[in-house]
């Protein structure tokens, strides 16, 4: 059983970093396709970045692009965001996904496993 906990969330001000991270304490993911989406109040939760099991390959949201970094320790189950040059529209609940295909999916659909989700704030 594959069981995500995201951790690093917190409040930042704009222009600040944070570094979130995803570990599994259940079964390995090392083999797994791992993905972060987010959702503000009131809006549908999206895509923000994947990563591929052999972490070789990885794809991000327009919106993110040049900021934020997907990364992945398979040694420790884990996998990172790192969120640089943060902006009040970021402010969001981040959650880490596990998808077994090992995809590089943008799509919610594709992922079997799910965290609960670690809160982003970033003030103006």
């Amino acid at each position: 059983q594959v069981q995500l906990v995201e951790s690093g969330g917190g409040l930042v001000q704009a222009g600040g970093s944070l570094r979130l991270s995803c570990a599994d304490s259940g079964r390995a993911i090392s083999a797994y396709g791992m993905g972060w989406f987010r959702q503000a109040p009131g809006n549908e939760r999206e895509f923000v970045a994947a990563i591929s099991w052999i972490a070789s390959r990885t794809r991000y949201a327009d919106s993110v692009k040049g900021r934020f970094t997907i990364s992945r320790d398979n040694a420790k189950n884990t996998v990172y965001l790192q969120m640089n040059n943060l902006k009040p529209e970021d402010t969001a609940v981040y959650y880490c996904a596990a998808d077994r295909s090992s995809g590089l999916y943008d799509e919610r659909g594709k992922y079997e496993y799910w965290g609960q989700g670690t809160q982003v704030t970033v003030s103006s």
